[in-house]
């Protein structure tokens, strides 16, 4: 699931510095109203601030802003599926029909289908990562 975590929290924080950051922050909203609906109303208001923050960092050309932001959302996205570990197909959902698409018109965001494939025997471990993109895991 950490590709995962790591796609939909990239895409989130860029998608809040586009025209459709309320679609954004819709989604966003919707996985924690079913996780912690209690939480909603924080989750609405610190992105509205994401959405300051990002777009200041990009005004300033402060890449380093911006990743923080996105390992930040990370984070929280990698707590909701701990709580809720089912959300996974919904994360999956969200960044495929409702994440990816709100940027895959936006010029000059980076943004692009990457996949990656990897497979281990024995006793080995295999890391993959990658920033600003979309993730298929197989």
């Amino acid at each position: 699931m950490e590709p995962l975590v790591l796609a939909v929290g990239t895409a989130l924080v860029s998608a809040m510095a586009t025209d459709a950051w309320q679609q954004a922050r819709s989604s966003a909203v919707a996985l924690w109203q079913r996780v912690h609906p209690q939480r909603t109303p924080a989750i609405e208001e610190e992105l509205a601030e994401v959405r300051a923050e990002i777009l200041a960092a990009r005004e300033s050309g402060d890449e380093q802003a911006e990743s923080d932001l996105a390992a930040d959302w990370q984070r929280r996205l990698r707590r909701l599926l701990r709580d809720d570990p089912s959300l996974g197909d919904e994360l999956r959902r969200v960044l495929d029909e409702e994440l990816t698409p709100l940027l895959v018109g936006e010029e000059g965001n980076g943004l692009r289908k990457v996949e990656m494939h990897a497979r281990a025997s024995g006793r080995s471990r295999i890391y993959q990562a990658a920033g600003n993109q979309t993730i298929n895991e197989t």
